[in-house]
């Protein structure tokens, strides 16, 4: 009877270890996959709002053509993941980058562009900078 119970304790035992094993393991699957998809979606909104900012700066808005469309969807496409995965700082900082990158047009003032390009690009480093210690959090 003893050899039965102890038997059936250590069976008890290893059946929890592994349930809490492989709920471990499901759990980290899960972040690694989360903190993938933020790192593709940050990647791929970056480049857009890089290449959006090129374009336009070489472009003026009335010509833009199909070339901005396509851009400005990639840019939408790359937000939507992100207003999906991310938290609501990081989606914040993603939806300011997006308008002031729309509202950014070519000026004949050439301070005027300089200075609005510097503010541009420094909240395309805050938003990279909040979604890298994101991506660390996760």
């Amino acid at each position: 009877m003893v050899n039965i119970l102890s038997v059936a304790i250590g069976a008890g035992f290893g059946l929890i270890g592994a349930v809490f094993g492989s709920w471990f393991t499901a759990r980290r699957q899960d972040r690694m996959w989360l903190r993938e998809q933020k790192l593709k979606a940050g990647v791929g909104f970056n480049a857009a709002v890089v290449q959006l900012i090129d374009y336009l700066r070489e472009n003026r808005l009335s010509d833009d053509g199909a070339g901005a469309n396509e851009l400005a969807g990639r840019l939408q496409e790359a937000r939507s993941a992100l207003y999906l995965l991310c938290a609501d700082d990081t989606v914040d900082l993603a939806d300011a980058l997006a308008r002031r990158v729309w509202s950014s047009r070519p000026s004949e003032g050439s301070d005027d562009r300089r200075a609005e390009h510097r503010e541009t690009e420094e909240l395309l480093r805050r938003f990279t900078h909040q979604h890298r210690r994101e991506i660390a959090r996760t």
